[in-house]
């Protein structure tokens, strides 16, 4: 089953905020599988994805959609059922975030589109796909000029 996986978050407004627990760590970062994803700023798009274990480690993640209304990464077999995903239906649950390279200027901040993250909101259950061969670019720029 390949999918392309988009949706939207919610707002976490209570202090009990979901831990994710990545299927496969994240690359570079092994010791690290369970985090939490924080709205930066209630009205925008901006999210921290933080360690649990090191709270200093965080990134910065937006959904793709609202800057590429044209991503759409697939995701394969072996990787939906890492993420509990065992029909077409259970995509509608997948969640797709892409990590931020914060700029100086909003212009020159830039999204890794070789490798988003999915997540199954159903299940809390994530993972960071490597899209190598995609020609999808790890520097993206999010507000073009």
């Amino acid at each position: 089953m390949t999918a392309a996986a988009t949706s939207t978050l919610e707002t976490a407004e209570t202090v009990d905020v979901p831990v994710l627990d990545f299927v496969s760590a994240i690359p570079g970062f092994p010791a690290h599988r369970r985090f939490v994803l924080v709205r930066v700023t209630e009205e925008g798009v901006l999210f921290a994805l933080t360690a649990v274990d090191d709270p200093e480690l965080r990134f910065l993640a937006v959904p793709p959609a609202p800057f590429f209304p044209d991503y759409a990464p697939e995701i394969d077999d072996e990787s939906m059922a890492a993420l509990g995903i065992r029909s077409t239906q259970d995509v509608q649950n997948l969640l797709t975030l892409v990590v931020v390279t914060a700029g100086e200027t909003a212009g020159s901040s830039t999204a890794n589109l070789m490798a988003p993250i999915i997540v199954n909101q159903k299940n809390q259950r994530a993972i960071q796909l490597v899209l190598s061969g995609s020609g999808y670019p790890i520097h993206a720029v999010l507000m073009p000029r």
